[in-house]
């Protein structure tokens, strides 16, 4: 093999694989740091539903305790809290 069917290989061979090499190492690291920022945002987001989720949750025991509750005391709680509610208005009005 002559010195130039080297540099000839090296040119048309080497030097392509080489520069493969490195366009598909960058790809595949922006890829990766795609997939971070996704999972960090699916995380963020399953968080905001987790929080939204215990909210409703909190609810949902308030109604089923009304709903479980016998309506007389159900009834008397209630107009308790409205009795609280005017007795603020009537301090105010005078």
């Amino acid at each position: 093999m002559a010195p130039g069917d080297v540099m000839a290989l090296l040119i048309t061979v080497f030097l392509p694989t080489i520069f493969l090499i490195y366009i598909t190492r960058r790809f595949f690291l922006f890829k990766e740091k795609q997939l971070e920022v996704n999972a960090r945002i699916a995380a963020e987001k399953a968080a905001e539903y987790a929080t939204n989720n215990s909210e409703l949750e909190q609810r949902v025991r308030v109604l089923e305790q009304i709903v479980t509750d016998q309506g007389a005391q159900t009834a008397a709680q209630i107009e308790a809290l409205r009795d609280q509610a005017r007795i603020p208005q009537k301090d105010e009005a005078r």
